[in-house]
């Protein structure tokens, strides 16, 4: 077996991808803040903010509930035991890294931190690259035409 096929990456990348967006995200909001909308249309994105929290928590803990039921590994630097396609992974492939950027934008509008919402999706693009792209195949190696099939019908992100 190789070493894809055991398990897709030896970090779990996207956790660590992630926590060092939002940290770069309060440092350059620290050192260079960008300035925010002000008066009713920030007010309704603060608003919409807590809106895009809800759904990415809800993403999130579906997922992750969805992983648990199926008895697969939750944890991105692990092997897949089963091929989870119901749930959240009905419409997307990844359903916690696009709720984890999502908590990201949401936690900008909420804020009014811009680097939240420009950050978001490097953090997506980093995660595709040193994370999906690897587990992608890996899960093809585990569960071939199977995983081949699904990833035909379901989109990577939305």
């Amino acid at each position: 077996m190789t070493a894809v096929e055991t398990r897709p990456n030896t970090l779990p990348w996207p956790p660590i991808v992630y926590v060092a967006a939002v940290a770069a995200a309060f440092v350059l909001n620290w050192l260079v803040p960008l300035p925010w909308i002000p008066g009713p249309l920030g007010e309704l994105l603060f608003a919409v903010g807590w809106l895009v929290v809800g759904g990415a928590l809800a993403i999130d803990i579906t997922a992750m509930r969805t992983m648990a039921r199926a008895k697969t590994t939750i944890m991105p630097h692990r092997g897949s035991d089963h091929l989870v396609t119901s749930g959240p992974f009905s419409f997307t492939r990844n359903p916690i890294y696009l709720g984890n950027t999502m908590l990201m934008i949401g936690i900008g509008l909420i804020a009014g931190i811009v680097w939240f919402i420009l950050l978001a999706p490097v953090a997506a693009f980093v995660t595709q690259k040193v994370a999906i792209e690897r587990e992608e195949r890996h899960l093809e190696m585990r569960f071939g035409k199977k995983y081949r099939d699904y990833a035909k019908k379901v989109r990577r992100w939305i």
